[in-house]
Formats: C-alpha cells, structure tokens, sequence
C-alpha cells in the first residue's frame, strides 16, 4: 500500500489505540491481549490500529491484517519523553514493518542533544521510504517536525509535557482547528477524546482521522470515569 492509498483508507475514520505496558492491568508478560482488542476494533469498523511495541505491532498486524501505527515506549536517563525516542526505537518498528512509525516530536529535552526536527531528518536520511507521524504538544512543535520531514502530525503529547499540563480538561479542538489551517498534511486528532460526538467534532473542524484508546480499550480508565462520577 502507498502513502497516498493509506492516508485515504484511514481518512474520516477512528484509529483505535491497543496499547497496553508493563504496569497496566491489560499487560501480560506472557500473551498480549491487544491482539484481541484489535479484532474487537477492526469488526467495528476501524481500517488502521495504534499500538505499541514490537510484540503487539507483529502481533496485531497478523491477527487484523489492518495497517498499524508503531511505536515503542521505552525510557532513556536524559530523556524526557519514551515513544519511540532513539533509532533503536525506529529499527524494531521498521523490523515489525510498522506501516507509521509514531514518534516524540515535542520540544522536552533529549539525551542525544538534538531537537525533534534534526532526529526526524536523521531517520528519514536512513529509511527515506519510512512513514513518519509526529506526536506533538503545541503548534509550533508540529510546524517543526512537518518542515523536519514528518509525513502527518498529532495532537498526541497536549496536555503531557511541562508546557501544556493546564490542557487536561477534555481534548483540545482549538490546537486541532490550528494545525489544520496550518498545515498541508494530515491532521490526526488524538488526547482524550471520551466520546462519539467528540469525535465527530474533530472530524468536522477537519481533523484527517481521530484517535481513541482510553475510551475504548483502556477498561480500567473507563470504569475511574464512572466512579469518579458517583
């Protein structure tokens, strides 16, 4: 499948997020469960999936047979963010033939000593046929990492890094609308989107493709909602 044939399978649509780490009540350091929630997604309806590591990347593309959006969350000392920080990172997903490899494109500091733009170029000069989406906070970071080499961007990382922690209360269509008109690639909405019409929403101020994890496979986020409530 090329960019072009891709970016339209999943535009208008839901890319639901499987992803489930070493802590999570979903994580199983023997078999992985997100294989199953991506069955569950696909038979809704969804054409591409979001996940992280190599063993739900592998393992959810040969379950689907849906396009993945790869990544890997690992920690590194001198790093302040973890998805997909290094070329380590971007190897293993290229190895799980990741379709998108998602990345950090936010300005927190990196142990390396470069800005996100000058990693993106790094990777790009290495795997030039690599298709690369950009997690960002702010506007600015997503402006960087497009001119950088980035192939579409996200609102991903608003509301999770030092400079956007006030941005928590729901997701933010105000970045969203920006980057759209900022931007000549596709916008991909993501960060706590909690419901349908929220979605819709996205959708309508021109967001390519929306984002869901926490509220559709994060069971545990789901059921703090309700009892936060009562």
């Amino acid at each position: 499948m090329t960019k072009e044939q891709l970016f339209e399978l999943m535009h208008g649509s839901i890319i639901v997020s499987c992803q489930a780490t070493p802590g999570e009540p979903l994580y199983d350091p023997c078999r992985s469960v997100m294989p199953l929630m991506a069955r569950a997604a696909k038979a809704a309806g969804a054409k591409v999936i979001r996940t992280s590591s190599v063993r739900d990347i592998v393992g959810i593309k040969e379950e689907t047979g849906l396009p993945v959006i790869g990544l890997i969350k690992r920690e590194y000392p001198g790093y302040e963010g973890r998805i997909t920080m290094t070329m380590r990172e971007v190897d293993e997903c290229m190895e799980a033939f990741s379709d998108i490899i998602s990345i950090d494109c936010t300005d927190t500091v990196r142990g390396d000593g470069l800005t996100a733009p000058e990693f993106l170029k790094q990777v790009k000069a290495k795997y030039p046929n690599s298709i690369i989406m950009a997690d960002c906070a702010t506007l600015e970071e997503a402006k960087a990492a497009f001119a950088g080499g980035a192939d579409l961007v996200g609102s991903t990382m608003n509301g999770y890094t030092a400079a956007t922690a006030d941005c928590k209360d729901g997701p933010n269509f105000e970045l969203v609308q920006q980057m759209v008109e900022a931007l000549p690639c596709p916008v991909i909405a993501e960060g706590r989107i909690h419901t349908p019409e929220q979605a819709r929403r996205m959708l309508d101020i021109g967001a390519w493709a929306v984002v869901v994890g926490g509220a559709i496979t994060r069971p545990l986020e789901i059921a703090q909602r309700f009892f936060a409530v009562l």
